[in-house]
């Protein structure tokens, strides 16, 4: 494990980037500070940083145009996005267009920590091969590529989510095995807190709208009722 990360957060209110700052360097990280969209994009864009951690509303380039052309880039950074807004529309958006986790404001300095600590065991996990993950898994007419990070159903790639992949590939690694929701956020998100409950659900809502031929009537991730879910296993 890397002995110092290289943080950048794009918060507009010092006072919250100091704190922030702040708490991360006890990890140890070192942090820089960006206090407007531009500038912020400008650092993530000249040099690589282990998490980018990005407000939603920000003076001139907002967070969600921000996630997205970082994400139209090669190298890949992890991106927790920070919102003060209730919607779930604009969390959700801001997975769809690539950032790995989200924390609403206003939030603990706990829960900041568990989240970026669970971003780095997830980088670290990637970057470690490991023989109990297979690199590729096939699943009826799903295929998923482990190690390039692609899903095709019928032939036709699927467009996912970081988040969406890593529970598809944690869900297909383990057929016929019932998880219940706190299983998943430990596994796949890495942290377990109560009240997060909902995120595992709208994610699976997600997912099987996108491989599901009927959502209503799922073929691959299955309900087991007053427990939890689990992979079907499909002969591939």
């Amino acid at each position: 494990m890397p002995s110092q990360r290289r943080v950048l957060v794009i918060e507009d209110h010092q006072e919250i980037a100091e704190l922030v700052r702040l708490h991360l360097a006890d990890l140890p990280c070192e942090v820089e500070l960006a206090y407007d969209g531009a500038k912020g994009l400008a650092l993530a864009e000249a040099k690589p940083y282990d998490l980018v951690i990005l407000d939603l509303m920000l003076p001139g380039l907002d967070g969600l145009e921000i996630c997205k052309r970082l994400r139209a880039r090669q190298n890949y950074m992890p991106i927790l996005m920070i919102t003060s807004k209730s919607s779930e529309f604009d969390r959700v958006l801001g997975l769809e267009l690539g950032a790995d986790d989200y924390l609403a404001k206003p939030f603990s300095v706990i829960e900041l920590m568990a989240r970026v600590k669970a971003i780095f065991r997830r980088v670290d996990a990637l970057a470690q091969p490991s023989a109990q993950v297979p690199k590729s898994i096939a699943a009826g007419e799903l295929a998923i590529d482990v190690e390039r990070r692609h899903v095709t159903l019928a032939g036709r790639t699927i467009e996912l989510t970081a988040k969406e992949f890593d529970l598809l590939a944690f869900f297909a690694a383990h057929p016929g095995r019932v998880f219940n929701r706190g299983q998943l956020l430990d596994k796949v998100w890495g942290y377990s807190h109560s009240g997060y409950e909902h995120t595992v659900n709208s994610h699976i809502n997600r997912l099987r709208a996108k491989i599901e031929a009927d959502p209503a009537n799922p073929r691959y991730i299955l309900t087991v009722w007053s427990v939890g879910y689990k992979f079907a296993e499909v002969a591939s």
